[in-house]
């Protein structure tokens, strides 16, 4: 039987994970604090980042972005502020270590983003990203209406 898209993109992810958890392993992060490192990079720049920015953005349940984020304070990469205006909430700051990280990380996605599409032209790697793009818009909704008791 042939594999279908789900085993595909399964097989795909695990192995982009290995391999960049490979390549980021002399840096002494993961994959996935390698994006974390980005986003708050990112999003610092038009205002605080929390938590729940983070969970929200890649998905992740509040226990397992507690624990990247910890590890990461611990590792000095990010450290947490309080907000003025509530004190119950902590934004997440990049420190300097984390901008030098992020230069290195690049050149690892970059090289990355080569192997990965080699082969492929301009066109059929657009045609990837549309229609990833729209299987998750398929979940996505498939969520909503699982959520809201509606049947396919």
């Amino acid at each position: 039987m042939e594999k279908d898209c789900g085993a595909w993109i399964n097989l795909l992810s695990h192995k982009v994970k290995k391999r960049l958890n490979g390549i980021l392993q002399d840096l002494d992060i993961t994959a996935v604090q390698s994006r974390v490192i980005y986003y708050i990079l990112v999003h610092c720049q038009d205002g605080p980042v929390f938590q729940r920015d983070v969970e929200n953005a890649f998905g992740l349940s509040r226990s397992t972005a507690t624990g990247i984020l910890q590890l990461m304070e611990k590792k000095g990469i990010i450290h947490r502020e309080s907000v003025p205006s509530d004190a119950r909430l902590k934004s997440l700051v990049p420190t300097q270590k984390a901008v030098e990280l992020n230069a290195e990380v690049s050149v690892g996605l970059e090289e990355m983003e080569r192997r990965l599409t080699k082969g492929l032209s301009s066109g059929q790697v657009q045609l990837f990203r549309e229609m990833a793009a729209q299987m998750m818009r398929n979940l996505d909704e498939w969520d909503r209406d699982s959520s809201s008791g509606a049947e396919l």
